[in-house]
């Protein structure tokens, strides 16, 4: 983090901030830079929180889609890279990495994810996100076409247009701010698990 924007103290937030961030901190062992970064202002936290939730975990909001947990973190880190932004590269590529079960597909992604070892499918799901990305002006019936001869939706093509929109404003905000990725993220499903 920059000095310009320190995070808050934990114990200075508002009730509903706070428990929401144990109970991060208490599945994920560490506390996300993001969930301090933002809550500098409760009421923009909660709402980008509740926005995030929306289209990441769509079961939270009694809606289903299409999309599995890992094209949803996949589409994260393949536009965030485009955007630049480190924090979000390096937290969802460690989620990526993990939901995947894949130790290299976070970087792919994030460099060329037409040089990743990812399936048709998932390669046009992100050439769908990056063409949101960089020129969404530009999106046609073309591309919904191309989506749907790999078996996406109407509503799968909202969901990877609004996943790449909502990060675009994430990135931008982590890279103004100067929030840096925690170092437990680097290491996260790189190396599998002992069973």
């Amino acid at each position: 983090m920059s000095d310009r924007y320190p995070l808050p103290d934990l114990n200075s937030l508002p009730d509903d901030l706070k428990a929401k961030i144990l109970e991060v901190q208490e599945k994920a062992g560490f506390v996300p830079n993001v969930f301090l970064a933002l809550a500098r202002r409760p009421a923009e936290w909660r709402a980008f929180f509740a926005y995030h939730d929306a289209l990441m975990v769509p079961e939270s909001v009694g809606r289903s889609s299409g999309l599995t947990k890992g094209d949803r973190e996949m589409i994260v880190t393949a536009t965030s890279a485009a955007n630049h932004c480190l924090y979000c590269v390096v937290a969802h590529g460690a989620i990526l990495r993990i939901y995947e079960k894949k130790p290299l597909v976070a970087d792919q992604v994030a460099v060329n994810h037409r040089k990743a070892d990812i399936p048709p499918r998932q390669r046009a799901m992100l050439d769908f996100a990056m063409k949101v990305c960089l020129a969404s002006h530009e999106i046609d019936d073309a591309d919904f076409k191309a989506l749907a001869a790999h078996g996406f939706s109407d509503e799968d093509a909202w969901d990877i247009a609004a996943i790449t929109a909502f990060f675009g404003l994430s990135n931008r905000m982590a890279s103004f701010s100067g929030m840096m990725p925690n170092p437990e993220f680097y290491l996260m499903g790189r190396i599998p698990k002992q069973k």
